[in-house]
Formats: C-alpha cells, structure tokens, sequence
C-alpha cells in the first residue's frame, strides 16, 4: 500500500501545507532502496551535468551534511548501515560508500547513501539560492535550469507561487526563521504514465505542454499505466554554516493499487475532488488538462465499487 496519500484530503494542492517533522523521521527507507541507489550509480555514469551542480565555496556545507547523515543513518537504521573506518556498508546492497573520499564533493557522496535527493539552498542578499544539488530524481524541473537561482524565482512556473505572490514571500519567511532543531516536511502529489523516476522536464518543455496540452497516457486503460508520483519534502536548517538542505523523496505508487487499499473509497472519493477542483493554471502545471475527466472517472468508479 502506499506510504504516503497526501491526495486522501489531508492537504489542499497548491499550499504550503509545512508540518513539523520529528529529527529521527529526517530520512525515510523501504523496501526501494536498492532501486533509487542502482539508478543514481546510472545517472551519474551517464548523464552527471543534468543530476549534481555545485557552487565554489559550497563544500564545507556539503560535508557538514555528508557529517550529520552518517551518524544518523547508523544510529537510526542499524539493519540497514554499519559504519566503517572509511566510511559506511549499506547491508545487504554489497555498497560500501566512502566518506573519506575528499576528491568528490561531499553532497554527491551523501546522495549516495539514502533515497533522497539533497538540494543546498543559501541565504543571499536576493534571497535564497540554490548552489548545491545532487537531484536524480526531478518531477518535471531541471536543475541546470535552477541551478543559482532564488526561491522565488525556482518557484515561478508554479501557479500562485512565483515572485512578488503572498505565497512566496510566505515561503520566504519560513526559510529565514526556520530554526536548527525543528526541521519541518511537506507533500506534494502528481500523476504520470509509467514509473520512471528521472523525469526532468525543461521550461520550454512546460511551455510546449501548457500550449498543446497533449495526454499522458495512451487509449489503453488508463489505470493500468497510471502511477501516482508523491513528494516528501523536508527543510533542515545546518547549524554551522546555517545554509538549509532541502531533500526530496519520491514515492512511485500504481494508481491501480487503491483499489485494493482498505481505505478505498475515502481515498479515492478525495483524489478524484481534488482533480476536479484543480484551474486551468494548476491542471496545465501538472500536465492533466486533457486527462484529468478520465482520471476522475476512473477514482470516481474506485471510490464506489464493492
């Protein structure tokens, strides 16, 4: 069953929706682990400009993270991590990541430890921007793109989020007054044809999709190539540099698997209100302007078959 249902109603799209996080919940594993590290080693053999940037001066903020995941790993999830006097041995992978390999950036090393993507944000004069990032897995954005830009300007494409909107200058408060002991997480959902987790999508590409708005899925029953694609977002401020690491889980559940889930109707009922209220500007965003009536009907015919 699905990990995460952020789309059962328990937050609204298009919102900040930011709940406290417990420090020992920072990093989440299952049983994809093995998975998203195989096709990191994939991403960064074939395509690395696309997946890790990183700004001169960024590297003593990259260790300190490389610094604070390692003890926490081996402390949090023994079954999973052993630590080393090189580094640290993810059990039952045949992995042995090195931490002492001053030659590659700290951040890149880190991602190889954990599921997550980790973005570095800093704190500017113009705001914050992002000048590290090891993104593997994009829901439809491109890191070079975004690479050195602010908060408010990363955020542009989205509706209602972009610069001068009450929602990003929310967004940047939360970022200055975010404190070193209380990170905080958030959801986001979206829905795509397959189950591929490298998924970057250029801003061209964005406007191409919002002009055409083409389908995303074939005739072929709709349900069987959905997959339902979940962000878990967290913020973490680093208490000496005090730059704040962003990471990004993604969760890649077939939208056929709620038929099944004890909570079928209710979930379902919520998903399909939720696609039914998105705007124009959401549903464009999201690239489900010309199937979200399917998806409605599909959720709809869930949520009341016994």
């Amino acid at each position: 069953m699905p990990r995460h249902t952020p789309y059962d109603g328990s937050t609204k799209p298009f919102t900040i929706a930011l709940k406290t996080l417990d420090p020992n919940e920072w990093i989440e594993l299952d049983a994809d682990l093995e998975t998203c590290l195989a096709e990191k080693d994939r991403l960064y053999a074939a395509v690395p400009d696309k997946v890790f940037v990183e700004e001169a001066g960024t590297r003593a903020a990259q260790q300190e993270v490389l610094d604070m995941l390692v003890p926490y790993l081996a402390g949090r999830f023994p079954e999973t991590y052993r630590r080393s006097d090189t580094g640290i041995e993810i059990l039952g992978t045949g992995r042995h990541v090195a931490t002492d390999a001053t030659e590659l950036p700290p951040l890149r090393t880190a991602s190889l430890l954990v599921p997550e993507d980790l973005i570095l944000m800093r704190g500017s004069e113009d705001g914050w921007r992002l000048v590290a990032g090891s993104l593997c897995f994009p829901s439809s954005w491109s890191l070079g793109e975004k690479f050195g830009h602010t908060l408010q300007d990363i955020h542009e494409p989205v509706p209602a989020f972009g610069p001068g909107t009450r929602t990003a200058d929310m967004i940047q408060r939360i970022f200055d007054n975010l404190l070193v002991d209380q990170p905080v997480q958030r959801f986001n959902w979206s829905l795509q044809a397959g189950n591929v987790l490298f998924l970057p999508f250029s801003q061209q590409q964005r406007i191409d999709r919002a002009t055409n708005r083409p389908s995303k899925f074939s005739d072929d029953e709709l349900a069987a190539q959905a997959f339902i694609r979940v962000e878990r977002q967290t913020l973490r401020r680093l208490p000496n540099s005090r730059d704040i690491l962003f990471t990004i889980r993604i969760y890649l559940d077939p939208l056929a698997v709620l038929s099944r889930h004890p909570d079928r109707a209710s979930i379902a009922a919520s998903f399909a209100s939720q696609l039914a209220a998105l705007d124009l500007a959401q549903l464009d965003y999201k690239g489900l302007t010309a199937d979200r009536d399917r998806l409605v009907a599909v959720l709809g015919k869930m949520a009341t078959t016994t």
